[in-house]
């Protein structure tokens, strides 16, 4: 997910899809844990998505 869409976003929509990244990133971590991933590079990608929406949920609450 690029910066663009993220910022196209609602609060409440950041909020959900943070939740939902952070979950998947638990479960990827799991997964590769017991078996490696086909594409190791996917928890890189979740890293860096989950700290993009959570940038824009502070950028959001400091202008307020």
């Amino acid at each position: 997910m690029k910066t663009a869409e993220v910022k196209e976003l609602t609060t409440a929509e950041i909020q959900e899809r943070l939740a939902t990244e952070k979950e998947n990133l638990v479960r990827m971590k799991l997964n590769h844990s017991i078996s490696p991933l086909d594409n190791p590079l996917q928890i890189k990608v979740a890293r860096k998505t989950i700290a993009r929406l959570a940038t824009e949920l502070r950028a959001r609450e400091l202008t307020k």
